[in-house]
């Protein structure tokens, strides 16, 4: 790993009010840090050079490029910070560096403190990386743009309700009654958002088949699933009742990583759209950062996916890190055929 030493702020560390910037603070980092295994260079201001304790040793470490010198009225922090997102490296500073944090993201993971006592130096740890904003979100979509390049039309969201189980029940009867109405089948995207899935040679759900001519997939964030399965069974009867159906419909709750936490989305099927099983399984390749956090939600990315692409059993979702991946929300998906678990 390679590290990028702030030698203006470093050689500045501890100098008295009339001091000068010290030479040795810089030897001693570069060492300090070669002892852990790093690769250490220097990026200095200009102005260093004529205010350091040690200048034709200074101007010597210029001449062999140990250290580099940004141009004259310019700052160095801009050339370190560029540098280190450009080649992944870490930077050994004290500076926190708030004036680029619009342009610089996660800075706190990049930046390795220090402090210096006696001439002796003693380097310190960077933050942990910030885990990916919706990392889980990106997965998810990623993963149904590439069922729909294999033509496995998805549920598309809409503005989500907030829930409760009537308001789950009349959603579902006001939007079964419309299609009645309009005499409309449910390929309409629009009506039930979801064009059928593998057209007409689908394999049908052996319960759902006997007893309902409706699949009501319930989509809830994982905070909400307990209490939206203890719906169900009435969220069932109510919509059976209300339109006079002959079965009534079977209602399906799934953990859904694009519900906000107190809402629901619902995404409704004609028995003979949905499919027992899916028809590939999901294989995610992620960076070490993001592995562990993933992992652990692959049953909701799994979840997630099945009930907007209207399969009954999830897919397998498998994950494993990759060293080749350095970058926090780094990830790559790859579907592939196989069977699917409930």
């Amino acid at each position: 790993m390679k590290v990028i030493i702030d030698a203006s702020n470093v050689a500045h560390f501890g100098k008295g009010k009339d001091g000068q910037p010290s030479l040795n603070n810089i030897l001693n980092a570069m060492e300090a840090l070669k002892g852990l295994g790093y690769e250490p260079f220097a990026i200095a201001d200009a102005p260093l050079r004529h205010e350091i304790d040690n200048k034709e040793e200074f101007n010597k470490l210029l001449e062999e490029e140990k250290v580099q010198q940004v141009p004259s009225g310019t700052t160095a922090d801009h050339f370190i910070l560029k540098i280190a997102y450009e080649e992944n490296a870490k930077i050994l500073s004290n500076d926190m560096f708030r004036d680029y944090n619009d342009e610089f993201k996660d800075i706190a993971s990049k930046r390795i403190p220090y402090g210096i006592k006696n001439g002796e130096i003693s380097i310190g740890t960077s933050s942990k990386p910030k885990k990916v904003k919706n990392i889980l979100q990106k997965i998810c979509t990623y993963s149904l743009n590439e069922f729909e390049r294999k033509g496995l039309d998805a549920y598309k969201v809409k503005k989500s309700k907030k829930i409760s189980g009537i308001a789950i029940a009349k959603e579902a009867i006001d939007r079964i009654t419309k299609t009645r109405e309009n005499a409309l089948d449910s390929k309409i995207e629009d009506i039930f958002q979801k064009i059928p899935l593998f057209g007409k040679v689908m394999n049908l759900v052996e319960e759902a088949e006997s007893t309902s001519d409706f699949i009501i997939f319930v989509l809830v964030s994982p905070r909400d699933y307990k209490d939206a399965v203890r719906y169900a069974g009435n969220i069932a009867v109510t919509v059976g009742d209300r339109l006079k159906l002959e079965h009534a419909p079977l209602v399906a709750v799934r953990n859904d990583l694009f519900t906000k936490p107190g809402s629901f989305e619902l995404n409704i099927l004609y028995s003979d759209e949905v499919v027992e099983e899916s028809k590939y399984n999901i294989n995610i390749t992620i960076n070490d950062h993001d592995y562990s956090f993933v992992k652990k939600n692959s049953r909701n990315i799994a979840s997630t996916v099945a009930a907007r692409i209207g399969t009954w059993k999830f897919p397998i979702v498998s994950v494993k890190p990759s060293m080749l991946m350095e970058k926090p929300g780094q990830f790559e998906i790859v579907l592939e055929k196989g069977e699917s678990k409930g």
